[in-house]
């Protein structure tokens, strides 16, 4: 098989988060091409796409006015996660900065109906505390009126259909959250969801204003599409994701047009259709390529969907697809409700690499310590020889996340280097049920790590992995699994890769940013108990490392405190251990730039020809 470059995968294009413009006659996306996520446009499927903007930063997120040819965008500086925002006037390309706060980070929360003005949250005031702020679309920066301020992570999810309130979210915890509505005119705030641990997404104003339509996992194990009536504060199911989680919910009032997915073991179904009724939909599945949707968007008048789609075998791009419906006020029940198949409107551009050289993975089940059956997906590279194959245990973050079967350009690297590739979703994972994202909780946390040893004893059953060529490699939370699985099991890795990870619960939530750390302490304890945060930190395990190691980190990094690789990399060193440190200047918790990417890729690679 061919050989090529690192450079060549880095340099495939990724297209996400598409916006249909205020008239639906163009759609805008997030696109990658210049090596930094700048906004593109189109006008149909397959044309030649048009870059809007060009800088040297990443762009995060994009938002259409309602009633006007301009949307907001957010961008931060050195991937520092500080966005400030902007308007884009599309009649003549013009850019007004909304916000100069550097040193403060902006939530976008969304138009008003009229589109005059939008609502944000930032931590201007306490960088632990996000406020609540609404501005003139035209209005000067520093005329944001501050209507709610909070001692917590407030965030808009978006504005009532009359424009006189806000719903928002405060999360205690990634399933400890709670919903309130912001009246505009009193500046009063009340909670309207009921008691008890639950996570709500993909919240909407109902077309009365009278009830959100929301994902929720409130008194159930998996997440469900349900209605919230604002004023009993009761949620009635509207469809179940059955043993699945319903996800990627969108609704319009006007026309009651919704799309919504259920992932199911990684993988999206997607359905489409119409609110009949409070608490009934009519959709038909929409037919997708088996691979995973993410950031669903409808139209004006809800005509049309469109949404990010990748496989393992299919780069990320923009699909668009129809929807006809009738009138769900007074429609019968055998009227139907229809969806055009989506088609992708973004270039699929491989680089010149064959789109048939890239491997897909197979879902598999591994058994843990206590028989639980652990899922994961194992990815062999063509023609895998017994015995002779190197395998990466991919370990994602969170560690609330699920790895899913996304295009990853790094993983066909390594495929195409001759590395399988195995990516367990160990207990914590989201995307199996409430019970499963709690079993690592506090003073469960070294069971994850548990179940990374029984990834490893599975591979050993494999005919073609080489058992002395096993390397640890996970980013994030997924970097500090490395560090735990290379102390608590040193003996069976050939090496590790890890990038921006925890070595130091201590020192982590000491330094990290802070409105973070409540969030945090309820998933790994609190500095209340040193105690337990020693116990499972990996720098007090240093002496059991073997295996050479390779550690990644970005200077601007306002998750995990960049002091975190430079006290492994120093502790690691001091007992002659081989281990590389690569730390940008420029960059955060991800390294977006793609010169920087390429850099650190081909010295990854280089690291384990030399080790692995």
């Amino acid at each position: 098989m061919p050989q090529y470059a690192v450079a060549r995968y880095l340099g495939i294009d990724a297209a996400r988060q598409p916006a249909f413009s205020q008239r639906g006659d163009s759609l805008t996306f997030i696109r990658d091409t210049t090596g930094t996520p700048q906004i593109w446009t189109l006008d149909e499927a397959g044309a030649p796409p048009t870059r809007l903007t060009a800088f040297e930063e990443r762009i995060s997120v994009i938002d259409w006015s309602p009633t006007r040819d301009e949307f907001v965008f957010g961008m931060d500086r050195g991937s520092d996660e500080r966005d400030q925002l902007f308007r884009y006037d599309a009649d003549d390309g013009t850019i007004h900065g909304l916000t100069e706060r550097p040193d403060a980070i902006h939530g976008w929360g969304g138009w008003s109906p009229d589109g005059d003005f939008f609502a944000f949250t930032s931590n201007r005031r306490d960088a632990q505390a996000f406020d609540v702020y609404v501005q003139a679309r035209d209005g000067d920066p520093d005329d944001a009126d501050l209507v709610l301020e909070s001692d917590g992570w407030l965030e808009v999810l978006g504005w009532s259909p009359d424009g006189e309130s806000l719903a928002l979210r405060e999360a205690h915890a990634s399933f400890d959250q709670d919903l309130s509505i912001l009246d505009l005119d009193s500046a009063e705030a009340r909670v309207v969801t009921p008691d008890g641990e639950a996570s709500y997404d993909c919240v909407a104003f109902g077309p009365d204003g009278d009830a959100l339509y929301l994902v929720t996992n409130y008194e159930s194990d998996t997440s469900y599409l349900g209605r919230l009536d604002l004023e009993s504060r009761e949620i009635a199911t509207v469809t179940s994701g059955g043993d699945w989680n319903v996800e990627e919910f969108v609704f319009d009032c006007d026309s009651r047009t919704l799309v919504y997915g259920r992932n199911v073991d990684g993988y999206s179904e997607l359905y489409a259709g119409e609110l009949v009724d409070e608490t009934r939909v009519d959709v038909d599945a929409v037919d997708l390529p088996r691979g995973v949707v993410s950031n669903v968007t409808l139209g004006p008048q809800g005509e049309q969907f469109a949404f990010t789609f990748s496989k393992n075998t299919e780069p990320f791009g923009v699909y668009v697809g129809e929807l006809a419906t009738g009138d769900g006020s007074d429609r019968s029940d055998d009227e139907g409700a229809t969806s055009a198949d989506p088609t992708r409107w973004t270039p699929l551009d491989t680089v010149g690499i064959p789109q048939s050289t890239f491997r897909d993975a197979e879902t598999i089940r591994y058994e843990s310590f206590d028989d639980r059956a652990i899922p994961a997906y194992w990815t062999l590279p063509e023609d895998a020889e017994a015995g002779e194959t190197p395998v990466i245990v991919d370990i994602h973050g969170g560690p609330e996340h699920q790895r899913r079967p996304w295009f990853y350009p790094t993983k066909q690297f390594f495929l195409n280097e001759g590395y399988a590739v195995l990516e367990p979703n160990v207990r914590g994972s989201s995307g199996y049920g409430k019970a499963y994202t709690h079993l690592d909780d506090v003073e469960k946390r070294m069971d994850s790590v548990k179940d990374v040893k029984a990834a490893v004893d599975w591979l050993y059953e494999q005919d073609e992995v080489d058992s002395d060529r096993i390397v640890a490699y996970g980013r994030s939370y997924g970097g500090f699994m490395v560090l735990a699985a290379i102390t608590e099991y040193p003996d069976i890795w050939a090496a590790a890769v890890e990038f921006v990870g925890i070595a130091d619960f201590e020192t982590f939530l000491e330094n990290t940013g802070e409105w973070r750390r409540d969030h945090r302490s309820a998933e790994y304890g609190s500095l209340d108990d040193r105690e337990l945060l020693k116990s499972i930190s990996p720098i007090h395990n240093v002496d059991r490392i073997q295996c050479p190691l390779f550690v990644q980190h970005g200077a601007n990094d306002p998750r995990v405190p960049v002091g975190e690789t430079e006290q492994i990399v120093d502790r690691v060193r001091e007992r002659g251990v081989p281990v590389e440190k690569l730390v940008f200047e420029d960059e955060g918790h991800h390294t977006t730039t793609r010169s920087n990417l390429v850099e650190e890729f081909e010295r990854i690679r280089a690291f384990l020809d030399d080790h692995v």
